[in-house]
């Protein structure tokens, strides 16, 4: 069994896939798997990762039909052998001491979480990492709760920057939700809440590429209706929880409401009402006076956030 498997999801990015590849035949600590999930690309990726399968037994790749990055991160995780996991957007890449840093700090947590540097893909440079504060936690909503309001480059669901024990997603049966947008705003609460512990460290490990056409930069109409889905069906995981501290988690559960609306067209706004759970979401905004306006307003005043 390897230390780490490194779960790579590829779909036409050729021009970035040899920086990706090679920032992991480059890593200092070699004991790992990188699965190289080519989710139909139509360019010449998918020939590029088999060219590196051939040459380095530390990569595999495997073919898909497209599905989606989430349907490839599935597959990555139905082939995974490492007792830890990371995910390596394949527009991205790593430092060369990255698993040396993650092994060193690994001591049986579920979740080891480090930081990352964003690079503008057009000029070259590079943004200032998120000054992240070493602690450990000893569940995952501790975690959650401490950091997930923080202000920061990257947004706290981003997966990529967490280190993942293999058998506790296995043992919680913890999947990405496919067919959707924005998977990892999903992917993530629940993570935090299954996990038992929980360590943060400050290195900067990972390099995020910014670059036009990206599904990050995207704002669609699919795009609304995932984060409604997505508002919806964490609502309704995180109501059924008697146990846990509720004033974060339904504060970021009505953003979510409240983003899926912002700026929508009127035709837009048609098409998204049907898809809230309003009851749910009256409940997620009862804790805060202004949570209640916007659900009211939302709810009952239709042409409020319309563009």
């Amino acid at each position: 069994m390897p230390r780490f498997s490194i779960i790579v999801p590829v779909y036409n990015v050729e021009p970035w896939l040899t920086q990706c590849l090679d920032s992991l035949l480059g890593q200092t600590y070699t004991d790992f798997e990188a699965i190289c999930v080519d989710d139909g690309s139509t360019d010449g990726s998918g020939v590029l990762a088999d060219s590196y399968a051939t040459r380095d037994p530390h990569i595999k790749a495997i073919h898909r039909p497209n599905g989606g990055l989430s349907a490839a991160r599935n597959t990555g995780l139905d082939h995974a052998c490492g007792e830890y996991i990371l995910f390596l957007d394949s527009d991205d890449y790593l430092q060369p001491d990255t698993l040396q840093v993650l092994n060193s700090h690994l001591g049986g947590e579920d979740l080891l979480c480090f930081s990352g540097r964003r690079f503008d893909d057009a000029t070259g440079a590079y943004h200032p990492s998120d000054p992240l504060t070493p602690a450990t936690y000893a569940t995952g909503m501790d975690y959650y709760h401490a950091c997930a309001l923080l202000p920061r480059d990257f947004a706290f669901v981003c997966v990529v920057l967490r280190c993942y024990r293999r058998a506790f997603l296995e043992n919680h049966h913890l999947r990405f939700r496919e067919g959707i947008l924005h998977e990892d705003n999903l992917f993530t609460p629940q993570v935090c809440y299954h996990a038992q512990r929980v360590k943060v460290i400050p290195d900067a490990l990972y390099n995020y590429r910014l670059r036009p056409g990206s599904i990050t930069s995207a704002r669609s109409l699919r795009s609304r209706q995932s984060t409604l889905l997505i508002a919806n069906e964490l609502s309704a995981f995180f109501t059924s929880k008697p146990s846990i501290d509720r004033s974060i988690v339904y504060r970021l559960l009505t953003q979510h409401y409240q983003m899926a609306f912002s700026g929508a067209t009127r035709a837009e706004r048609r098409t998204l009402r049907p898809l809230v759970d309003w009851p749910l979401y009256r409940t997620v905004s009862r804790n805060r006076l202004r949570h209640r306006l916007n659900y009211l307003l939302l709810r009952y005043i239709k042409y409020l956030y319309s563009s």
